[in-house]
């Protein structure tokens, strides 16, 4: 996927929302890099759901400006949700470090300030995150190397 689609994608997510009241730049990015992971996930799970329905392609309304996500990032996509879903349960702070680094595209500088938590432990989280995360997935026999 390319990002100038999904940034696109989610600023026409975001400009149809009512009633947020924006507190500051932090906070719009901690939205729009959960808006940007649920277009990415929901993209790639309508793609895998079409393509188990004998081969037939239907119109997908809400997804055609979306670019196409292989079968195999579709796949990889929707297990790191699942797992990321799961991490959250147990460590929120983690999960959300995963999120606005990994969906969102934000600096480690950029996700400490919205965490509202230092640069040192942004890093911390990361590190375990994606450890934690890569024994998850390959435990599920996902290859994301």
């Amino acid at each position: 996927m390319q990002a100038t689609a999904l940034v696109h994608e989610a600023y026409l997510r975001l400009v149809d929302v009512n009633g947020i009241e924006w507190r500051d730049r932090a906070h719009f990015f901690a939205v729009s890099a959960m808006m940007m992971r649920r277009i990415l996930v929901d993209a790639a799970r309508v793609r895998l759901a079409v393509r188990r329905r004998d081969g037939v392609r239907e119109p997908l309304p809400d997804f055609d400006r979306v670019p196409d996500i292989s079968l195999q990032r579709g796949r990889e996509l929707t297990a790191v949700d699942d797992a990321l879903n799961t991490l959250a349960k147990i460590d929120p702070r983690k999960a959300r470090v995963v999120e606005l680094r990994f969906f969102g595209g934000l600096s480690v500088d950029e996700t400490a300030e919205v965490l509202k938590i230092s640069a040192q432990s942004v890093m911390r989280d990361w590190k375990l995150a994606k450890a934690w995360l890569m024994r998850e997935l390959a435990a599920n026999g996902v290859n994301c190397a």
